[in-house]
């Protein structure tokens, strides 16, 4: 399995913990976006500095990484069910 797909799924895994812990959906989220901008940014500066990828492909992986768990985060919150 591909490091990009591990931290998706770890991106899904600290997004449904958040949500199951935090009772307000809206809050959840937005700690979830600066928990994975964190996590994510520091993912970024592992690959330049110490695995030796250039910063124009991680820059590109790094939006993969982070724009589609915050995407979904965002649009499941929206969409959310409310009862």
């Amino acid at each position: 399995m591909s490091h990009t797909m591990i931290m998706l799924i770890a991106a899904l895994a600290l997004l449904v913990l958040l949500r199951l812990s935090i009772r307000d959906a809206a809050r959840a989220t937005r700690l979830f976006l600066v928990l994975w901008l964190v996590v994510s940014i520091a993912n970024l500066l592992f690959g330049v500095l110490s695995a030796g990828y250039g910063w124009g492909e991680e820059a590109m992986v790094w939006l993969l990484v982070f724009g589609v768990p915050a995407a979904f985060a965002l649009i499941t919150q929206r969409f959310r069910v409310r009862g």
